[in-house]
């Protein structure tokens, strides 16, 4: 004999009912809308016409066959002979004693040079610069016919005539 099944064969309570004509149509309506808003942005040809007309009259270009509009002279005119002036040079010109004066009287200059005489190392860049002021210095003074021993030699000379005037028994 056979023995009788307690469970159900399927797992479905009841049988499953059928969607009517209408509601298939409903949801595929909903699918086709969802559907339709994938994708880029429409471009600038199917954007309204008022936004791109405002635009093209602003970033309008010029067309670049077209020259220039200023009048040309055609026949030979005379023009005023115009001078071409020389660009100033950032340093006004100074005599050589004046350009002296102002280099040792340098701020600047005589600090890194302090710094030199108390043995700090400079940076290549300020030692380069305090080089090029010192041979400009040298080139003045040659220029001016100046020494930097003039005051010692002078010194010297005052004493060996001193000397030359007490051997001879002058006074």
């Amino acid at each position: 004999m056979k023995k009788p099944t307690s469970a159900p064969r399927s797992t479905a309570p009841g049988k499953a009912r059928r969607k009517t004509r209408e509601e298939l149509d409903q949801e595929a309506r909903d699918r086709k809308r969802t559907k339709k808003h994938r994708g880029h942005s429409a471009g600038s040809r199917a954007s309204g016409g008022e936004a791109g007309a405002g635009g093209k009259k602003q970033g309008q270009q010029k067309d670049p066959r077209i020259g220039s509009k200023t009048p040309i002279q055609l026949g030979a005119v005379e023009r005023p002979v115009t001078r071409q002036q020389k660009p100033k040079s950032e340093k006004p010109m100074l005599s050589p004693q004046a350009e002296l004066d102002l280099l040792e009287n340098d701020e600047r200059l005589d600090a890194l040079l302090e710094r030199l005489e108390k043995g700090e190392a400079l940076s290549a860049e300020e030692q380069t610069w305090v080089d090029a002021k010192l041979d400009r210095i040298d080139a003045l003074m040659q220029e001016l016919g100046l020494s930097y021993d003039d005051d010692e030699d002078e010194e010297e000379d005052e004493g060996k005539e001193d000397m030359m005037r007490l051997l001879k028994g002058g006074n």
